[in-house]
């Protein structure tokens, strides 16, 4: 018989060191709590539950900031840099949240 998960287990997501509990909107790295903004926290979770996958700025519009946001695909470089503050060791040279030059990002681990 196959084993199924429960709800909660679903909403935990691990990338190394960079624990993302989707249910409790929280981010925890090395033990520490971090304090991300709403939609840095929609971001990174959604880059977790999808760990590996590159997405362009406007696929991030679109399935982060719902298609009708009324931005420009800056802003999605703009909630990266901040992020990368937060979850980079060193933000200049990031080694989870990842830019592949001329298509997007990434979260690795």
């Amino acid at each position: 018989m196959a084993e199924t998960k429960s709800p909660r287990e679903e909403t935990l997501f691990s990338v190394n060191d960079l624990k993302i509990d989707i249910a409790r909107r929280q981010a925890i790295l090395m033990d520490s709590v971090l304090d991300l903004t709403p939609k840095e926290f929609d971001l990174l979770a959604f880059l977790a539950k999808n760990r590996g996958l590159v997405f362009s700025r406007e696929q991030l519009l679109d399935k982060v900031w719902d298609y009708d946001y009324p931005g420009n695909t800056r802003t999605v470089d703009v909630h990266v840099r901040w992020l990368r503050k937060k979850i980079e060791v060193d933000p200049g040279k990031p080694r989870r949240l990842i830019t592949i030059r001329g298509i997007g990002y990434k979260l690795e681990g």
